[in-house]
């Protein structure tokens, strides 16, 4: 009887899932698929991978949980299967692909401002301006006027702000800065949008996990960090005043309300920014996160293995979501997704 199991281990290059059918399995009936890329979905793709190779024993995954950036570099190199990123591909990086590349949405979620700070236990509201002064290196103390105004019931500390950013080429980071970026006119000039800028201040952190490890070792400090982080390791987050006017806090029902107005227009190749989305409740630092795959796969066996398993993951896969506190896509745009696997094809035939 074959059995199934997970193993997690970090490795200099990041966090390696490895998903294999390991009694029974042969060489002639196993496949391996890999991949590399966020940290965004990793809790997700996980569980994913893991009830996936249960329930289709002979397949299993290899993903290195490395970064956006680090994902978008290996398909286009071509040294795995398929990437993982949280920042759309550019124009200029779509051209240096050797092939069309498909992106394929997966899941939704929220990156949220996350702190340590003694004495102030929960509700820490922010405004997009502050958010950005803060990362600007111009709010530097936690008792500025400017935070103090929008946090009256409570005594902010007379402490120094510590801010904790990505190190590596990062899709959160993406989502991040270019959320500043729309809300704040000096970020926009100064600093910008991507998966790595030049940093005003701060202190580097590699993956989610590694930002989330700064905040909570360091007295003082804020970082942003995927939701399932910041549940996981149980952080304090604050509230943020969204596009309609109101301080919300990132739920799922806040992510989701920023995709529903983009849902009926999302665009054919899904790159599409869902930061500052109208509306009274929802989380104004959202975002899709896509798998990266070549709409013309060179290995027919691995390419139909991975057609299959995204049409899983548009079906049961987003039954599994909200429990890891992804928002499942809505039903728009999994029908959309379905009629894009199609494009998936070895030497002209569709593998769908």
């Amino acid at each position: 009887m074959r059995t199934v199991f997970g193993i997690l281990s970090r490795t200099a290059a990041g966090i390696v899932l490895s998903l294999a059918v390991v009694a029974g399995a042969t060489a002639a009936d196993s496949l391996t698929i890999n991949g590399a890329g966020a940290t965004f979905p990793y809790p997700l793709y996980s569980k994913w991978f893991y009830e996936y190779s249960n329930a289709h024993p002979g397949v299993r995954f290899n993903y290195q949980s490395i970064g956006s950036g680090g994902g978008i570099k290996q398909i286009t190199a071509g040294t795995v299967n398929f990437g993982a990123t949280d920042a759309p591909m550019t124009d200029e990086e779509m051209k240096k692909t050797p092939g069309p590349i498909l992106h394929i949405p997966m899941a939704l979620g929220a990156v949220v401002p996350v702190y340590n700070l003694d004495g102030v236990a929960g509700g820490l509201k922010l405004t997009p301006d502050v958010l950005a002064g803060i990362y600007l290196g111009k709010i530097t103390r936690w008792n500025d006027p400017k935070i103090a105004e929008l946090n009256k019931t409570v005594t902010m500390p007379n402490a120094d702000i510590v801010v904790a950013h990505r190190s590596d080429g990062s899709g959160t980071t993406d989502i991040f800065t270019n959320y500043l970026t729309v809300v704040n006119a000096e970020w926009r000039a100064k600093v910008g949008r991507g998966k790595a800028v030049n940093w005003p201040v701060g202190i580097g952190g590699k993956g989610n996990e590694g930002v989330a490890g700064v905040v909570k070792q360091t007295p003082g400090s804020i970082g942003y960090v995927e939701l399932a982080y910041a549940k996981q390791n149980r952080m304090k987050v604050a509230a943020l005043l969204n596009r309609g006017g109101n301080f919300v806090t990132p739920t799922l029902e806040a992510t989701s309300a920023a995709a529903a107005g983009v849902a009926k227009s999302m665009p054919d190749d899904f790159r599409v920014s869902l930061v500052d989305a109208p509306g009274k409740e929802s989380w104004p630092i959202s975002g899709l996160t896509w798998i990266l795959v070549y709409q013309d796969q060179k290995d027919e066996a691995r390419g139909k293995a991975m057609v299959r398993f995204l049409k899983w993951a548009i079906r049961d896969g987003q039954k599994m979501e909200a429990a890891l506190d992804y928002a499942p896509l809505p039903k728009a745009v999994v029908e959309k997704v379905d009629q894009a696997l199609k494009q998936i094809s070895f030497k002209g035939t569709s593998l769908y």
